[in-house]
């Protein structure tokens, strides 16, 4: 039977990176995947949502092109094409995992994976069952969309993420249950290509993990692209008939029946820890989540679990770096623990939203004394010449020691701005640093410098 120093189940990006890294730091390091490398987010997450969304974004430039002074004759789009550049781009990355398994010397196993006593792992595939062994495993299952009673998915007329991907006919209406970043970023990709979309969302507004002001700014920008948004509200029932979905909705004063060609389900997810042998070793769960210390070790020894079936943000960059944190702490290399509450988060359609740290009503709860500042696009040079007014920057300082407590964003290409913040934060910077960095201009990044300006009345351009 194979010995090896780390064995990681599951080829997400927790899974492959704690792979590389383990590898780098000289570890007999194996991995094994049931599926396909790279897990749910090469394959059928964040990087061909990517691809679809940038479609739409071009599909919107043509509907919009007279603006920028050009005409363009006869164009449309293509569904079909769209969806298998998708798929071209998601393959092409698969393919960029399984090189860097072979340059990292990381034995792959095809297979499903299944912890057992001695931390052996039994591998079954379609060909064989066999085991080997490991001193240290890390579990990486992930986690897959979640079934509420209500609405049932069949992956043709009620779907999950996995099915809105890779639908033959784009459908004539849609609806999205919650406002999460799958269900606003679907919404975005269908409306823009011709759907007709309606959000429901049981909080009582969009996004309602983000900023208070981002919520209300999206949902105005949204409804401007005529995208129907129902907060307060729940799906009690539904019901296929005749080729359409018919869905009873419980909102705050009415109730209502909607039907739809196809709906989406975008309620969360639930992790991926049946059947592998948790149960049997005595790993415990709480709440549908392993359960960890700061160095994601269970409480079995030389078993580690990361990624989202772990409590903390269901990220992908998350779960890279739990995965880094994991290997280097089982070296003996003292990492630090992760700040989880410096992690940004993105949702990726148009506009952009970005923001890490603490809201504005999380800070006042914590106990802060606060300052707020806001920058908004329509005052910004850049966003004016590009075509991208929408939006803002907000940022949030503690008014006794300047700590930047949070930022929030939302516009165009917002995604590639946070970062600031991000190294910001995790170098203790205050606001006064960032006033007084040189800003490049005209660029939509010197919103935040103009938004931290005006959190100490010291902006120029308002």
């Amino acid at each position: 039977m194979e010995n090896y120093d780390i064995v990681v189940l599951g080829s997400g990006p927790g899974g492959y990176v704690s792979a590389i890294r383990a590898s780098q730091l000289g570890f007999k390091t194996a991995i094994i995947e049931k599926e396909s490398l790279g897990g749910i987010c090469l394959n059928w997450g964040c990087i061909p949502t990517k691809a679809l969304l940038k479609s739409a974004e071009v599909f919107d430039y043509l509907n919009n092109i007279n603006d920028y002074g050009i005409t363009v004759e006869n164009y449309n789009q293509n569904f079909n094409k769209i969806i298998d550049r998708s798929r071209n781009v998601a393959n092409k990355m698969s393919k960029g995992v399984h090189f860097l398994m072979k340059k990292n010397k990381i034995k792959v196993y095809e297979g499903f994976g299944k912890i057992k006593e001695d931390k052996i792992l039994e591998v079954t595939n379609d060909k064989e069952s066999f085991d080997i062994s490991a001193n240290n495993i890390i579990i990486a299952t992930g986690a897959r969309s979640r079934d509420i009673e209500s609405l049932k998915k069949d992956g043709e007329k009620i779907l999950g993420y996995r099915d809105a991907m890779t639908l033959n006919k784009q459908p004539n209406s849609m609806i999205i249950v919650g406002s999460g970043a799958i269900g606003i970023e679907f919404a975005y990709f269908y409306n823009s290509l011709g759907t007709d979309v309606t959000v429901v969302e049981f909080q009582d507004r969009i996004a309602p993990n983000e900023d208070h002001e981002i919520s209300k700014e999206l949902e105005k920008i949204l409804k401007k692209k005529n995208i129907n948004i129902l907060t307060s509200s729940k799906v009690v029932s539904s019901e296929i008939s005749n080729d359409k979905v018919k869905v009873e909705i419980e909102c705050k004063d009415n109730n209502l029946e909607l039907v739809s060609d196809v709906v989406l389900s975008a309620v969360g997810i639930k992790s991926n820890i049946e059947d592998i042998g948790l149960e049997q070793i005595g790993v415990k769960v709480e709440s549908d989540k392993i359960l960890i210390n700061e160095f994601y070790k269970t409480n079995i020894d030389g078993i580690f679990a990361i990624g989202d079936i772990v409590s903390g943000q269901s990220l992908a960059h998350v779960a890279s770096a739990e995965g880094i944190t994991c290997v280097e702490f089982i070296k003996g290399l003292n990492p630090h623990p992760i700040d989880y509450n410096n992690i940004p988060g993105c949702t990726y359609s148009k506009p952009e939203i970005a923001s890490v740290g603490f809201t504005e009503k999380k800070a006042i709860e914590n106990g802060y004394e606060i300052k707020v500042g806001k920058f908004p696009f329509s005052a910004s040079g850049k966003a004016q010449a590009s075509g991208h007014t929408d939006g803002f920057v907000k940022v949030i300082f503690d008014s006794k020691y300047g700590e930047w407590l949070g930022c929030h964003m939302i516009g165009s290409n917002v995604t590639e701005m946070i970062s600031e913040a991000v190294v910001g934060k995790k170098l203790e910077t205050t606001g006064h640093e960032i006033l007084k960095s040189v800003h490049p201009h005209p660029t939509m990044s010197e919103a935040v410098m103009e938004a931290v300006a005006d959190a100490y009345n010291e902006v120029i351009h308002l």
